[in-house]
């Protein structure tokens, strides 16, 4: 794995990532994941459908990062995922981190491929932004994939620690037997797809608990953003 890829899922990249569970501290206000013996089941669904989302977008923008793509490209990729995402709250989550990431890394990797795709895409959503500072970096689509893909379990499981008070060593186990390695050979796989043609996996529960933790957010003080 790319040291870009390492740096990027690391937990303290300093992206905007910590302020997210994920649609954890939903389910947890609605006892749905009480202990860990609930959080594999809700890391995996979320690994298969949200995070293989990630996972797609990311390598797939890699690719792009690697080579020279035509104008209006990064815009069509961001517009893609857009439409993959039909929760609003998650929409803004994911653009929220997309901008942090895009701070930072303009710093660490500064590069005329992230200039043109923040020209084209100001707010890019966060699986596109990771990709390319991934590919301008030097790693592979299937490392940007590994960073999306573990971000999008590391953060919930992280989350469960803080919201449940579990012990951290018990919830670290679930995060390693996850397959995150299959799931991100198969989005790498379809890395130099036309953006129209790549995965659409839906996870319309999480879209539910994103949208209901939005609106409960507005009315009470909750430690994630989402």
């Amino acid at each position: 794995m790319d040291l870009s890829a390492l740096i990027l899922a690391d937990s303290r990249f300093p992206g905007g990532g910590h302020v997210h569970s994920g649609g954890l501290e939903e389910v947890v206000s609605r006892r749905l994941v009480t202990s860990v013996r609930d959080l594999p089941g809700f890391l995996s669904g979320r690994l298969r459908t949200a995070g293989f989302l990630a996972a797609v977008f990311a390598a797939a923008s890699a690719h792009a990062a690697a080579r020279a793509v035509p104008p209006g490209h990064w815009s069509r990729l961001d517009a893609e995922l857009d439409a993959r995402t039909p929760s609003l709250a998650q929409r803004e989550a994911s653009r929220a981190q997309g901008r942090g990431t895009a701070r930072a890394g303009r710093i660490a990797w500064p590069s005329p491929v992230l200039e043109g795709l923040l020209t084209e895409t100001p707010r890019p959503h966060h699986p596109v932004v990771l990709g390319a500072l991934a590919g301008v970096a030097g790693g592979s689509p299937e490392d940007a994939a590994m960073a999306a893909a573990y971000l999008s379990v590391s953060g919930p499981a992280s989350a469960a620690v803080r919201l449940l008070g579990l012990d951290p060593f018990a919830v670290n186990a679930v995060v390693a037997r996850l397959d995150l390695r299959s799931v991100c050979s198969e989005a790498a796989a379809v890395a130099g797809d036309d953006p129209a043609a790549l995965p659409s996996p839906g996870s319309p529960a999480l879209d539910l608990f994103a949208e209901a933790h939005a609106r409960h957010h507005q009315e009470e003080v909750r430690l994630f953003a989402s």
